[in-house]
């Protein structure tokens, strides 16, 4: 017999599969055989009762000012009675009507930037029957309210959500966030009056806050601005270059905080990600909003509003027409040709920094990895210090 036959060889492990792995014992007041507690799928958390002003906000019927109004108005019901005061706090079990329709459920909060065009009022329905920013927007837009207002006149920026307590949140009074406009105005000023609004400046009584404000270029018996203010009262740009013997002839608003309006297109809405979004509230913010944690699409969607309508020579309606244009289907002649782009060029004034026709970065940022197509620039951080309020120019 071989030697190697006589050595005698160490017993044979024993395999995983052979050996029972040891039952694992209940804890206090566990049933046997349950699996463990970080294994089981945590029971979603109920939503907490929120006075009814609020959860319309959220709902994005309104903004909580608003909703008080409506509830004053006798236009809510919560369980069958009409309610009078808005100090009631509402659940899930409670049944809420708006002019007769149920409360909807509130959506995941969404931010949008808007173009406005000028000749739109900045509210959902105008005693005067003219044409308002929400009637202009496109049919799949979900319903919104604005942040804040632009005058009729007005055009640029203007930030549109979904969620009423958001907007109510960007429009306290403690904001600090800037709003930049570039303003073409008639008359003459210098740089020397300009710096003297940099302490505020008390017109009628009325006192406003500090406000920068630079001369850009002159053009003939105009001159172009940018301004820079903090407090958005109303019609507060027109009314302090009053003082100063201005007339404003066209006012731009090309920045509201860190988001800008950037070569976004004359009626078109652009969503704005929510992760630029979340790091311009910060994360206290943020994850009250439930904006942490969500995966959305590379690319915002884009949607392009109609352009509203305005009357020729001869009293025909066409889209985005201007008075004084010939009509379709007539070739222009080399002079209107070029008294047309004449003409464009005193309307725009000087590039806008951050456009394609500048190439130099937006005020306040931008052009980052969070400031791209959002207009979402590396602004200051989001607290409750750092929100706009209502009331714009």
């Amino acid at each position: 017999m071989d030697k190697r036959d006589d050595r005698q060889r160490p017993p044979a492990r024993p395999t995983q599969r052979n050996t029972p792995r040891p039952a694992r014992q209940a804890k206090p007041g566990e049933k046997p055989g349950a699996k463990p507690s970080a294994e089981r799928p945590a029971a979603p958390k109920p939503p907490e009762p929120m006075r009814i002003a609020k959860a319309m906000a959220r709902a994005g019927l309104c903004s909580r000012r608003e909703a008080e109004r409506w509830i004053a108005d006798g236009r809510v019901r919560v369980n069958g009675t009409l309610l009078t005061t808005p100090a009631l706090d509402v659940g899930p079990k409670h049944k809420i009507l708006v002019d007769g329709q149920p409360l909807p459920l509130a959506e995941p909060v969404r931010l949008w930037r808007y173009h406005k065009p000028r000749g739109l009022v900045t509210t959902h329905n105008d005693p005067e029957g003219r044409a308002t920013v929400f009637h202009s927007l496109p049919d799949d837009m979900p319903r919104v309210i604005s942040i804040g207002r632009l005058d009729f006149n007005t055009e640029g920026l203007l930030l549109l959500t979904n969620d009423g307590e958001l907007a109510r949140h960007l429009e306290l009074p403690e904001t600090g966030w800037l709003r930049r406009y570039r303003v073409r105005a008639r008359g003459r000023v210098s740089q020397a009056d300009l710096d003297k609004l940099k302490d505020g400046i008390e017109i009628e009584g009325v006192e406003y806050g500090p406000i920068e404000a630079t001369i850009d270029t002159f053009q003939g018996a105009n001159a172009w601005l940018t301004l820079g203010l903090r407090e958005g009262k109303n019609r507060e740009v027109r009314k302090i270059l009053g003082s100063l013997g201005l007339e404003v002839g066209r006012l731009i608003r090309i920045s509201f905080g860190p988001f800008q309006l950037l070569d976004l297109k004359e009626g078109t809405v652009e969503l704005v990600k929510r992760r630029v979004l979340a790091d311009q509230m910060g994360p206290t913010l943020a994850a009250e909003f439930g904006l942490l944690g969500e995966i959305e699409p590379e690319r915002p969607k884009r949607f392009q509003a109609p352009r509203p309508l305005r009357r020729d020579d001869g009293g025909d309606e066409t889209a985005g027409s201007k008075l004084g244009q010939p009509k379709p289907g007539r070739p222009k002649t080399g002079r209107e040709v070029a008294a047309t782009r004449a003409s464009r060029r005193e309307e725009r004034g000087p590039p806008v920094p951050g456009s394609k026709r500048s190439g130099k970065p937006q005020f306040g940022g931008g052009g980052g990895r969070d400031g791209g197509r959002d207009g979402g620039g590396r602004g200051p951080q989001g607290s409750r210090s750092n929100r706009p309020r209502r009331g714009e120019d």
